[in-house]
């Protein structure tokens, strides 16, 4: 059974960082590409980063320059940093990979106060 929990979500005020981790298990972590969608109330879900198996990594335009996707495949685990936050970055952040069927963590609150 595949399962993806997330972590490090919170309030935080504007100009701020957060760090959101994803721990993975039951597939073979080191050959999945991981993503980080978000969703904001009455929003569609909405593609935040990616980081394919081999470490290349694709940004949403809106957060270019001030999150970073980036994976440990020894602890299994992806990472998300946000810094230079901004109250439309307010939104429930999950992880999700694609192996044999998307598979989605149950998120984490992030919301960011102006």
């Amino acid at each position: 059974q595949v399962q993806l929990v997330e972590s490090g979500g919170g309030l935080v005020q504007a100009g701020g960082s957060l760090r959101l981790s994803c721990a993975a298990s039951g597939i073979d972590f080191s050959i999945n590409a991981m993503d980080w969608y978000r969703q904001a109330p009455g929003k569609q879900r909405e593609l935040v980063a990616t980081i394919t198996s081999s470490g290349t990594t694709i940004y949403a335009d809106f957060v270019k320059g001030r999150f970073t996707v980036s994976r440990d495949n020894t602890k299994k685990t992806l990472y998300l940093q946000m810094n230079s936050l901004k109250p439309e970055d307010t939104a429930v952040y999950s992880c999700h990979t694609l192996w044999r069927r998307h598979w989605w963590g149950q998120g984490t609150q992030v919301t960011v106060s102006s």
